[in-house]
This record gives structure tokens, C-alpha cells and sequence, in this order.
């Protein structure tokens, strides 16, 4: 089986500055993460990898400092990574980014199984995994919560569907999602990284990439712009209140009605 993960690294904090011109988050300088739902995504590809044989490539999009993530999903156990790095590429909106993967996963070479997490922390789409399988014509299933069986050309995924489950059968190749608490992710072994080698990682710029059209990508790609964004305001005020737990409950009920929760 050959897996190809894609994975992204994003914030490792709530406040992040927000680029009043752009509306994209300023991630220079920013402390960063390997998006958790996305090591679930590289758990799931790694322990077929270790039942069934085959490869575990990972690849990202971003600036220079995601090389980090890509090494750590190295000394998790993937075989090789892939950087699309390129100022182009900034600004990207869910289609250009989801392009620009597609594009990338051309590169890395032949697949049977594209592994993603169901969402991000930075964006909360759940629209990037899905959209890259439908720029390279596969099938998709999205929050996956089991891989039951892989074979004969073929995958079963159990999916959450939001108040039922369902079981779905797909030709190989294609893509899916993984949802949450799926396995338990294995941490980056410190053996794995003194052995990694010059090589492991190739990176692809606008150049390197079968459409070289700037307009497919970054701002100029992106049909959807973002008009407004901030981050929500913190108030400090407080109300404390005694009495008896009926008191309590009466005024707690105003206090509901008044600010419109009910």
C-alpha cells in the first residue's frame, strides 16, 4: 500500500495576528504544531504500512518553517516528505490550497491512498481533504473513524455522519479523512531522527509543478475572499450572585432572558 499523507502545521495558539490588509493570519514568529488531526491521519497510514507493507510519504504546503512538521512526521516513521513552498502560494483560500496539494501529490509520484485529517485547527473548513480528491478525479469518504479492510483494490471506512454511522467500499486509489481519537498517535522517535538522511525531503516551488499559471494560485486563485476578520473580543466583567438555589435559578433565568440566550 502506498499512502501519501497530507498534513499541515498551524498555530500552537489561540492568539494569533490577523493581516488587516489581507485577512490571512500572520504565521512568522508564531509557535507552531503539527495539526493533531492530522496525526491521526499519519497513525492510520502508519499501522497499515506496518500490517501490510508499502510506503508512507507525507507532504505540505507552507513557508520554510514547515519543514519542522515534516520532519517530525519523518521521525514518526513516514519514508519520505514533500515542502510546496513558494511565495505564490500565500494567501491561499480552500480551493487554491486544496489545488496546490493536488498538484504537489502529482509530483510525489504513484498512490493508492491519500490520508488526511478531517479538518484543521487554523480553519475549521473540513473542505481541503475532500476538494484535493476531486482535482485528481478520485473517490473520498470524510470522518473516517475505522479502515476495516484494504484489499483486491479496494478500501472499507466506517464514517461519522453526524447521528449515524456508515459503512462505505471505494476503488483504490482515493482519499479520506480521519476524524478524531481514531488510534493513538506514536510519538517521533529520537533514533529515527540522528538516522535521517540528506534526501528525504523534496521541495517543489511554482516551477516545479506541472501548472505553472500564478493565476490558479495563492490571492489570484482564490474565488473566495475574505472581507472581514478579527478575533472575538475578551471581556473581563462578572456578576456574582447569592441566595438560595431558587433565588439563584429565578435570577439566573433573567439574566438569560435578558441577554437573549432564551
Amino acid at each position: 500500500m502506498k499512502c501519501i499523507v497530507c498534513v499541515k502545521q498551524v498555530p500552537d495558539t489561540a492568539n494569533v495576528e490577523v493581516d488587516p490588509v489581507t485577512g490571512v493570519l500572520k504565521r512568522d514568529g508564531t509557535q507552531s504544531k503539527l495539526n493533531p488531526y492530522d496525526l491521526y491521519a499519519m497513525e492510520s497510514a502508519l499501522g497499515m504500512k506496518e500490517q501490510q507493507g508499502g510506503t508512507v510519504d507525507v507532504i505540505t504546503m507552507g513557508p520554510g518553517q514547515a519543514r519542522e512538521a515534516l520532519k517530525e512526521c519523518m521521525c514518526m516513521g513516514a519514508d519520505r516528505a514533500g515542502l510546496i513552498s513558494d511565495r505564490k502560494f500565500a494567501g491561499a483560500d480552500v480551493v487554491a490550497t486544496s489545488y496546490t496539494l493536488s498538484q504537489g501529490i502529482r509530483r510525489m509520484g504513484e498512490y493508492d491512498l491519500i490520508l488526511c485529517g478531517k479538518q484543521t485547527t487554523d480553519g475549521d473548513t473540513a473542505q481541503v481533504g475532500p476538494e484535493v480528491a476531486q482535482w485528481l478525479g478520485i473517490p473520498h469518504a470524510s470522518n473516517v473513524l475505522e479502515i476495516r479492510e484494504t484489499g483486491e483494490g479496494r478500501i472499507r471506512v466506517r464514517m461519522n455522519m453526524d447521528g449515524y454511522e456508515q459503512i462505505q467500499t471505494m476503488d483504490l486509489p482515493c482519499l479520506i479523512t480521519m476524524d478524531k481519537d481514531v488510534n493513538t498517535p506514536r510519538l517521533p522517535s529520537y533514533k529515527r531522527e540522528k538516522e535521517l538522511r540528506e534526501g528525504y525531503l523534496r521541495e517543489f516551488s511554482l516551477t516545479d509543478l506541472e501548472d505553472r499559471d500564478e493565476s490558479h494560485y495563492g490571492l489570484s486563485g482564490s474565488p473566495t475572499q475574505v472581507e472581514r476578520i478579527f478575533p472575538p473580543e475578551k471581556g473581563e466583567c462578572r456578576e456574582m450572585f447569592d441566595g438560595s438555589p431558587d433565588v439563584l435559578a429565578h435570577r439566573m433565568y433573567h439574566v438569560l432572558r435578558e441577554t437573549k440566550f432564551l
